[in-house]
């Protein structure tokens, strides 16, 4: 059996990741799975954990399996990209949890450890991810999706709130993002923005955001693009433009089923390469993590990443 390495974000769903870890770890021992586990204890401590473990393990195939949420995970994708010998794996323990959504992880904590354990004996999928350079050079890389404009600024202040915090400890964690969307929505100033996507040129006007998917869900569940996959070398681009403030909100509770493509102030691509840029900058995240302003460039890293997950779709 391949080693299996966690690392725990304990400070999760509001420190209820704790409770979540404690569950697996008895089961873990009961079944008498070999582990080491390690927990974070800052904002970009997964990816240093990563490099550790692949210190330790010299090149050796391991699997590390994330518990927390999709910011964690993000952190331990950006730590894995350079060490191919490295598989991931996903059991959700925080307030989104988007990443278990998109790849056919059970939602349950305990239902997603013993998938996790049936897959160890399974071969990994290699999924795509997309890759961040920004204006000073730096790559970062996304497993769920990247934003500009609205759905950045939105992120930036979940992370940053107490409110999530509250929501958290009555199991309505996924409720801040619709929060914050009621509290911005009518202050948020809107912009012209151009993308180049694969070399054609577009420009909108009145922009409220621009979200780039590699898988279909963000913010909680909301199915921002329907038709994307991890599996098919592309990304897949959503634009939300010249949409009136009221009408934003109810194109917004369409969202969650994937309703919003059909109005005609959402626009849908896809590509391999995007190049994003505005007039001033304007807020981006990935993963739901801030990662500082436009311009910037998304390409496709096609099949790039080993995953043990029960997705299905590889070509």
């Amino acid at each position: 059996m391949k080693k299996l390495y966690f690392i725990i974000n304990p400070q999760a769903k509001n420190g209820r990741c704790q409770k979540v870890w404690r569950k697996l770890e008895k089961i873990l021992n009961e079944q008498n799975i070999l582990f080491e586990a390690f927990f974070t204890a800052y904002h970009g401590h997964g990816k240093e954990i990563v490099h550790l473990i692949s210190e330790k393990e010299a090149g050796k195939k391991i699997v590390i399996a994330v518990v927390g949420g999709d910011g964690t995970m993000h952190e331990v994708v950006n730590g894995a990209v350079a060490n191919k010998h490295i598989q991931l794996a996903y059991i959700p323990g925080g307030s989104g949890n988007d990443f278990s959504r998109g790849f056919g992880i059970p939602r349950n904590p305990v239902a997603a450890l013993y998938h996790l354990l049936r897959q160890l004996k399974e071969e990994a999928s290699l999924i795509d991810l997309g890759k961040i350079t920004n204006k000073d050079e730096e790559c970062i890389y996304f497993v769920n999706n990247m934003g500009v404009g609205l759905d950045a600024h939105i992120a930036r202040k979940v992370n940053l709130s107490k409110i999530k915090k509250l929501l958290n400890r009555i199991s309505l964690g996924k409720l801040v993002y619709v929060y914050f969307l009621l509290k911005s929505v009518f202050t948020y100033q809107r912009s012209s923005i151009e993308i180049i996507i694969d070399g054609k040129h577009l420009t909108f006007d009145s922009t409220w955001f621009v979200t780039v998917s590699n898988q279909p869900f963000y913010g909680g569940g909301m199915k921002i693009s329907p038709n994307a996959s991890p599996f098919d070398g592309q990304l897949n681009i959503t634009i939300v433009h010249n949409l009136s403030r009221w009408k934003l909100l109810f194109v917004f509770i369409t969202v969650f089923w994937g309703g919003h493509v059909a109005f005609k102030e959402v626009e849908t691509f896809t590509g391999s390469e995007i190049r994003i840029s505005s007039p001033g900058m304007i807020q981006a995240h990935a993963d739901g993590e801030d990662i500082g302003c436009t311009p910037l460039t998304s390409i496709t890293c096609r099949k790039f990443l080993p995953i043990l997950s029960k997705a299905s779709g590889q070509e």
